[in-house]
């Protein structure tokens, strides 16, 4: 009983000194930004779209960890004007063909593994879910004090987006859309 009573001491003892370590730095949403750019055969189009939250977590001053939620509904083109096909652009990003916003409103992004690759900056691997399809995606990610910044490319028709992708039609000719888009982040805590 007495070995008992020493080991559960000992691991409330690890266990609270493990808690104290690690610290989770909430994302200032007003202060970040998510740039993407989607690129076709004729040309590229690019937008922002927001994050609803996130975290990353950090044991001293190295990262470990991290979780963001997206609003897909806040899905916006930057290099359209209104009434020159900016609207009918953004409604078709938010059609089933694409992100299908009305079913799956938020995508997330959960880290599964951070690796360091220099002094503030990792290798991360993380679950994605976009339309309620998770696959894993790797990209590096630098860190200072209070922000983050990265660089992914996303394949979107592993998340069921195939549309004018040349990948699954034929004669697309110069409406073929590349089936990766770039997310360029950059985050605020």
């Amino acid at each position: 009983m007495k070995n008992f009573k020493t080991i559960a001491l000992a691991l409330v003892v690890v266990l609270s000194t493990l808690s104290v370590t690690a610290q989770t730095k909430k994302i200032n949403t007003a202060a970040s930004t998510i740039n993407w750019v989607g690129k076709k055969v004729t040309g590229a189009h690019e937008g922002t779209i927001n994050l609803k939250d996130g975290a990353l977590v950090f044991k001293g001053k190295k990262l470990i960890g991290g979780t963001f939620n997206v609003n897909m509904n806040s899905i916006t083109v930057t290099d359209l004007k209104a009434g020159q096909g900016k609207e009918k652009l953004e409604g078709h990003l938010k059609a089933d063909d694409f992100f299908g916003t009305d079913k799956f409103a938020t995508a997330t992004l959960v880290f599964k593994k951070v690796v360091t690759k220099a002094a503030n900056l990792y290798t991360v691997t993380g679950d994605l879910t976009i339309k309620g399809i998770t696959k894993p995606v790797t990209f590096d990610l630098a860190t200072t004090t209070n922000t983050a910044t990265t660089n992914v490319v996303i394949d979107r028709t592993k998340y069921d987006i195939k549309y004018g992708s040349g990948s699954f039609f034929d004669s697309l000719g110069d409406k073929a859309i590349n089936d990766d888009f770039n997310l360029a982040v950059a985050l605020k805590f």
